[in-house]
């Protein structure tokens, strides 16, 4: 079993706290609070993006973005009997499969505070066969607090919010939690972050907010950043489980982090993700190539953003994607920042990424 090579405590912090797409404030603050010693000036945008940027020994800037939200809910409607117990209806923020969701606990977010409450599952045996076939919609979920009706709504209001509550355990060789998307790729953005020391270039550490509901925060950075190239860190698709054909694992845990190749939203310029590999390989560091067939990352919220710039990615191979059991290799997690890590060191402005 491989000993964890990182904070293991850092990443837990940043996994179990909350922050949905435009309420990410509390994770905000650990962002900067782990940022401020390590760089030379550290700013917040109007929409919640915060840039810690490395002066380098030239004009010469490199963006890296990870991105701070997670998926969750804003509660629509507090519903009930008035002699009967409250319970909240959900709009999702973010791609949610209903299915995961019965039965699980979560925290509801007030203005007065956090209160615990359960996704309720009605008994099996109290379903018919049609129902036990039904495929849920998460209009359908509800969250029961356990509390009277009258107290539900006195304590919970429309656009209050809600996220999943889960810890972060290590298991034999993994790390598992809620918000490995992308808490993950946030902690081995930070981690790098304190290994670089006079760099050749200037470097723009952005944490990003919205990207579940449309790559949001990155594509706002332009306003203020105007880097020369830009790398975007966050999770990706390992489906190396029973039930998928070799094919379709798109990486596979204990084999490196993962240089992107291609999502649905983006393809990464050749001579970028070459170079990674070109470190990687320089640095004895483990790594596969990613060609994920469905999903988009902060990646193309650069492009969009700022028009003819080159683009790559890392990612951290990572199994039940969007699920409270997230779960990745804690030795690609330690290549992940090794591989970051290299490529700022090396990075001097020199390259000519232009196709």
């Amino acid at each position: 079993m491989s000993d964890v090579p990182f904070d293991l405590d850092l990443l837990a912090e940043l996994t179990e706290t909350s922050g949905v797409p435009g309420y990410e404030d509390r994770v905000r603050d650990l962002v900067r609070r782990e940022l401020e010693d390590s760089v030379d000036r550290l700013e917040t945008d109007a929409m919640g993006n915060v840039v810690a940027t490395i002066a380098g020994e030239t004009d010469y800037a490199v963006a890296v973005a990870a991105h701070m939200d997670e998926i969750g809910f804003m509660v629509r409607h507090v519903r009930g009997d008035d002699d009967g117990y409250g319970f909240l209806e959900l709009d999702p923020l973010g791609g949610w499969d209903a299915r995961v969701l019965k039965a699980q606990r979560v925290t509801v977010h007030t203005e007065d505070g956090d209160l615990p409450g359960v996704i309720g599952s009605p008994p099996p045996h109290t379903l018919d066969e049609d129902e036990r076939e039904e495929t849920p919609d998460v209009e359908d979920v509800y969250v029961d607090l356990g509390l009277p009706t009258e107290v539900a709504k006195e304590r919970v209001s429309p656009g209050d919010l809600v996220t999943m509550d889960a810890s972060t355990e290590r298991v034999g060789e993994t790390v598992t939690g809620k918000a490995l998307d992308d808490r993950v790729c946030l902690f081995a953005m930070l981690e790098a972050a304190r290994r670089i020391e006079e760099p050749e270039v200037t470097i723009h550490f952005a944490a990003t907010v919205q990207e579940e509901v449309g790559l949001r925060g990155a594509r706002a950075l332009g306003v203020d950043v105007d880097p020369d190239l830009a790398i975007a860190l966050d999770v990706t698709v390992a489906n190396d489980v029973p039930g998928f054909e070799s094919g379709e694992h798109v990486t596979r845990l204990g084999e490196g982090t993962a240089i992107k190749l291609k999502d649905s939203s983006v393809i990464t310029n050749p001579k970028v993700h070459r170079r990674l590999q070109s470190v990687a390989d320089e640095a004895d560091i483990d790594y596969q190539l990613e060609v994920l067939p469905a999903g988009g990352t902060d990646t193309a919220g650069f492009q969009h953003t700022y028009g003819a710039k080159p683009v790559g990615a890392i990612s951290v191979p990572t199994r039940y994607l969007h699920t409270t059991t997230e779960t990745a290799h804690v030795d690609d997690v330690a290549a992940t920042i090794d591989l970051l890590a290299a490529f700022l060191e090396r990075e001097d402005g020199e390259t000519d990424y232009t196709l």
